[in-house]
């Protein structure tokens, strides 16, 4: 017999084609497992109202959404007094 035509070739390289295509699919089925937990993370991490920025006469203001202002530091505290910003507001 010639060296390639064996039955034991054939069945080694169908062996390796199912090792090399293991990791395949864990990876896969991982990736599709994380994408599932983002999505239903972001779905059940809802706000009561959407955000939405409204123009004054002089400014911006942003109202709605998740962001709760009595947690956010004042304007023009001691820090961003110290640091030189004065009553810069963004």
């Amino acid at each position: 017999m010639t060296p390639g035509n064996d039955a034991d070739t054939a069945r080694r390289a169908r062996a390796t084609r199912s090792a090399g295509l293991l990791p395949l699919v864990i990876g896969l089925a991982s990736a599709a497992a994380l994408t599932g937990a983002a999505y239903l993370t972001v779905d059940n991490a809802s706000c009561g109202t959407p955000a939405q920025y409204i123009r004054h006469d002089s400014h911006v203001e942003l109202v709605g959404g998740c962001v709760d202002g009595s947690k956010l530091p004042a304007t023009g505290t001691a820090k961003t007094a110290a640091a030189g910003h004065g009553d810069y507001n963004p």
